[in-house]
C-alpha cells in the first residue's frame, strides 16, 4: 500500500516526492537519537572474529595396524660403494627384498598396477610389475619381533659408483617388506610396505634418508606414510633419563599414528606437552602442515597452527580419550 502511494506521489511531482522522503528520514533520525542519545549501538566484526568462527573439520580416520618397521642404521656411513645397514622391526615373519637401481617409471607403474590390476603382496608380484627394471636384487628373511640389522651392498663386480646426474631415471634402493606366511596376509589390512631410499654417491651427495614410504593395502589402495612434526623442548628430559612407563606411553602414541620412534627427529628432544597450555598431552595433528602440537582442550580454539601460522583445514586425533586413559593406567 505504501509502495503504491510512493509511486503515485512520484508520478504526481518528483520534487514533492523527494521532499517527503527527506522529511521522513529527518524524523526517523530524530526519533533514534532521542531514544538512544549519541551512543547508538553499532555491531562491528573484524576479520579475526570471522576467521575464528570458521569451522575446522575433523578428518575421519580409520585405525589400522602396520606390521612392518624399517629404519636406517648409521645413515652417515652409508654410500653406494660401502653399502647400507637397515634395521627391521616386524610383528610377523617377513621378507625384506632390496632392489638396487630400480627404474623410477616402472616403480610408479607398479604402484598403479597394485591399485588397478593385481595386489603386490609378494616379491614376485613386484618383480612382475617392474619387468626386471633393476640392477641387482637381494632378499632376507626377517624373524618375528626381532630387531635385525641387515647389511645390504651392491656387488663389487657391478662397478657402479653413481646413478648419474639429477633428474635420475633410477632410485638407488627400493626396499620391499612383505609377510612371509600367506595366512598372515588375511589378518592385516596392510600386506606390504615399500621404502624408497636415497644413498649418497660421488655425483649426488645428499645424506642417506628414506624419501618415500608406501603402505600397500589388501583392498588395492596404497598410502604415502608421512612424518609428523612435534615440538622440540630444550627443557625436556632426555629419553635416556626418562622412566620406562613414559617411554612406553610415548611409543604407543607414535605407533597409533603409524610412526616409529625414529621417524620424528630428533627423538630425544620431542616434547609431549601441548605448546599452548604446557599441561595437556599432545594428541592432535593439524593438516596440511602436519604439526602435532595441541592437546584435546586447546585444539578447539585455533584456526591457525600455533607453530607455523598456516590455516588449519582439517585435524585428527592420534588416539581417543579412552585410549589415553588406558595408556596412563598401563604406565602406572
Amino acid at each position: 500500500m505504501a509502495a503504491v502511494f510512493l509511486v503515485t506521489l512520484y508520478e504526481y511531482s518528483p520534487l514533492f516526492y523527494i521532499a517527503v522522503v527527506f522529511t521522513c528520514f529527518i524524523v526517523t533520525t530524530g526519533l533514534v537519537l532521542g531514544w538512544f542519545g549519541w551512543d547508538v549501538p553499532v555491531i562491528l566484526r573484524n576479520s579475526e572474529e570471522t576467521q575464528f568462527n570458521t569451522r575446522v573439520f575433523k578428518k575421519q580416520m580409520r585405525q589400522v595396524k602396520n606390521p612392518f618397521g624399517l629404519e636406517i642404521t648409521n645413515p652417515s656411513s652409508a654410500s653406494i660403494t660401502t653399502g647400507i645397514t637397515l634395521t627391521t622391526d616386524c610383528l610377523e615373519d617377513s621378507l625384506l627384498t632390496c632392489y638396487w637401481g630400480c627404474s623410477v617409471q616402472k616403480f610408479y607403474e607398479a604402484l598403479q598396477k597394485h591399485f588397478y590390476c593385481f595386489r603386490i603382496s609378494t616379491p614376485q608380484a613386484l618383480e612382475d610389475a617392474l619387468y626386471s627394471e633393476y640392477l641387482y636384487q637381494e632378499q632376507y628373511f626377517i624373524k618375528k619381533d626381532s630387531k635385525e640389522e641387515i647389511y645390504c651392498q651392491l656387488p663389487r663386480d657391478t662397478k657402479i659408483e653413481d646413478f648419474g646426474s639429477v633428474p635420475r631415471s633410477r632410485y638407488p634402493l627400493v626396499a620391499l617388506l612383505t609377510l612371509a606366511d600367506e595366512d598372515d596376509r588375511e589378518i592385516y589390512d596392510i600386506i606390504s610396505m615399500v621404502s624408497v631410499i636415497h644413498i649418497p654417491d660421488k655425483t649426488y651427495k645428499l645424506s642417506c634418508r628414506i624419501l618415500y614410504q608406501y603402505l600397500l593395502l589388501a583392498q588395492g589402495q596404497f598410502h604415502d606414510l608421512k612424518q609428523l612434526f612435534m615440538s622440540a623442548n630444550s627443557n625436556s628430559t632426555p629419553s635416556s633419563n626418562s622412566s620406562p612407563g613414559e617411554k612406553t606411553t610415548d611409543r604407543s602414541l607414535l605407533e597409533k599414528a603409524g610412526l616409529s620412534e625414529s621417524e620424528v627427529e630428533p627423538p630425544e628432544e620431542n616434547s609431549k606437552d601441548c605448546v599452548v597450555c604446557q599441561n595437556g598431552t599432545v594428541n592432535w595433528v593439524l593438516l596440511p602442515c602436519r604439526h602435532t602440537c595441541l592437546c584435546d582442550g586447546c585444539v578447539r580454539y585455533f584456526q591457525q597452527c600455533p607453530m607455523c601460522r598456516q590455516f588449519v583445514q582439517e585435524s585428527f586425533a592420534l588416539c581417543s580419550q579412552k585410549e589415553q586413559e588406558k595408556d596412563k593406567l598401563k604406565a602406572l
